[in-house]
């Protein structure tokens, strides 16, 4: 088992731009520590029904004030300002950020924490797609897709998940697979339950228990 960057075509090209955009990284660290009413908060605004600053605050009065969450509450409505299709995308950037810096937290020094990558095995034909975000490291490696809402969930993500699983214990490589969703567990779980796609030995980590990414509990 071995890892590659992904190839550079267009869609990677525009989409590297996104994730290079510094309101990703300042909405990513000030997600990093938010509690569940801000995490709420951070979602319900960038999914872009309002841009109206007081709505929020009156919607979500337990937020406010609060240094922090008015943060979250800036950076979040700078997102649902963007047009849908680049709104939809910044969303993701952020999933994807938040779960790199988590891990890394709980990863330190003794592990690389990537995005977009490959994993090649032997013999194996190559996904098309990289994962979203891995943990590079003997022994212990992981491998996680980033999902900004349970309908995001689909057989293709769930069957590219376990087949890496697979093929990893098929060279004595355990990897350890996961979904990252920024969305309620129990919305995930009903849609997971739709499925047919093998999904018993694949994690879930849902907005309620993001913290797990940086402990490994």
């Amino acid at each position: 088992m071995r890892f590659q960057d992904a190839s550079p075509d267009a869609r990677a090209v525009v989409y590297a731009g996104i994730q290079a955009d510094p309101l990703v990284a300042r909405l990513a660290t000030l997600l990093t520590d938010a509690t569940p009413a801000q995490l709420v908060l951070a979602r319900a605004v960038m999914n872009g029904e309002t841009t109206d600053p007081a709505i929020w605050r009156a919607m979500v009065p337990s937020c406010f004030p609060d240094e922090r969450s008015e943060a979250i509450l800036r950076a979040s409505l700078e997102v649902a300002d963007r047009g849908e299709q680049v709104r939809s995308q910044f969303r993701g950037a952020v999933v994807e950020a938040l779960t790199q810096v988590l891990l890394a937290r709980r990863a330190g020094s003794s592990a690389s924490v990537r995005r977009e990558r490959r994993i090649l095995f032997d013999g194996v034909r190559a996904e098309i797609h990289p994962y979203d975000v891995t943990v590079e490291q003997p022994g212990r490696s992981e491998a996680y897709d980033c999902k900004w809402s349970a309908r995001g969930i689909g057989a293709d993500v769930l069957h590219q998940l376990d087949d890496a699983r697979s093929h990893a214990a098929d060279e004595e490589e355990p990897l350890a697979v996961s979904l990252v969703v920024f969305d309620t567990r129990l919305a995930c779980r009903v849609r997971l339950d739709r499925q047919t796609a093998p999904h018993e030995r694949t994690g879930l980590v849902t907005f309620e228990t993001l913290g797990v990414l940086a402990t490994g509990g």
